[in-house]
């Protein structure tokens, strides 16, 4: 009788594992290396993903995604996560956060700005993010956060303490207050803003997130939600086809037309340092949740830089 019980057990144990862990199927947006290891070393038979094929993903640790190739010898092999779409490392996520919230932008008037990390490390190569910079990681080929600004521009430290301003603007980061942040937006801030890692979120949080009208949790989760969207856009597209290359402002507006809708781009400026394209600004109207209607609520000013490069990785 025990043995009838085991081996009944033993046939539905799988389907209980299957059950609480379901298969899952992702689409590959890039013809990547699969490699045998996770430090990339070996491929055997050469191994590439095809691009618009779906792949079962098995496991994701430290930027790479361990994913089943049906067929091969050597069938589970380890890729950049970048391989695949944004949508499925962050956007469900981060949109799963703000339907916990009302999921709209707040304020009148908000300034989105999203920088070109390549180019940010070329010009600050001793901050932490940037002295371990590698093509492996997410904002080598991605547009990463920098903040979210309620305007005007002095809009500025609500409600904070005159000894956090103080610290604030001396750049003692570190020692700004701990946010209360939730595992999950603590794992995809420390992503997709690289800063994370100088205390930037603090510095972002302290200065512009207090006057956003909401709790720290939910005004990264609007953040992050509209850089996904533009990272899942032909604007990112277009930079990283064009690293290496310099490109106008005009033809990113372009780009955005075509994405966004006709004279979205004229809500859109450049920040250049050095003759390298360091940031785009996203000029923001409010109570949406959508990047193309909030972009046709914003305001419409003059750009500092009109024609620059896209930075590769490295110095």
């Amino acid at each position: 009788m025990k043995k009838i019980v085991t081996a009944s057990l033993l046939m539905v144990l799988p389907l209980l594992v299957l059950a609480k862990n379901p298969l899952k199927y992702e689409e590959a947006t890039k013809a990547c290396s699969a490699y045998n290891n996770m430090k990339h070393t070996q491929n055997s038979n050469e191994i590439k993903l095809k691009a618009g094929e779906k792949y079962r993903i098995l496991e994701r640790k430290e930027g790479q995604v361990l994913t089943l190739i049906e067929g091969e010898r050597i069938a589970q092999r380890w890729v950049d996560e970048s391989c695949f779409k944004p949508q499925s490392i962050g956007t469900q996520i981060v949109n799963s956060l703000n339907k916990k919230s009302k999921a709209k932008v707040t304020g009148k008037q908000n300034l989105l700005a999203i920088s070109w990390q390549n180019a940010f490390c070329q010009t600050h190569q001793y901050k932490k993010e940037c002295k371990r910079m590698t093509k492996k990681d997410f904002g080598a080929s991605n547009f990463v956060l920098h903040g979210l600004w309620p305007q005007p521009r002095n809009n500025q430290y609500c409600n904070v303490s005159k000894k956090e301003v103080g610290m604030d603007k001396n750049k003692q980061w570190h020692s700004l207050a701990h946010l209360d942040l939730n595992a999950t937006v603590r794992s995809e801030l420390s992503k997709l803003m690289p800063g994370y890692h100088s205390n930037l979120h603090k510095h972002e949080w302290v200065k512009h997130g207090t006057c956003y009208g909401t709790n720290a949790n939910e005004y990264y989760a609007d953040a992050m939600n509209l850089l996904t969207q533009l990272n899942d856009s032909k604007v990112q597209d277009y930079f990283e086809k064009n690293i290496g290359k310099t490109i106008e402002l005009k033809d990113i507006q372009k780009i955005f037309n075509e994405e966004f809708g006709q004279g979205s781009g004229e809500h859109v400026t450049m920040k250049c340092n050095q003759g390298l394209i360091t940031e785009l600004w996203l000029h923001l109207g409010s109570a949406e949740k959508d990047l193309k209607g909030l972009l046709f609520k914003g305001g419409k000013p003059k750009s500092s830089c009109y024609k620059g490069r896209v930075d590769a990785v490295g110095y």
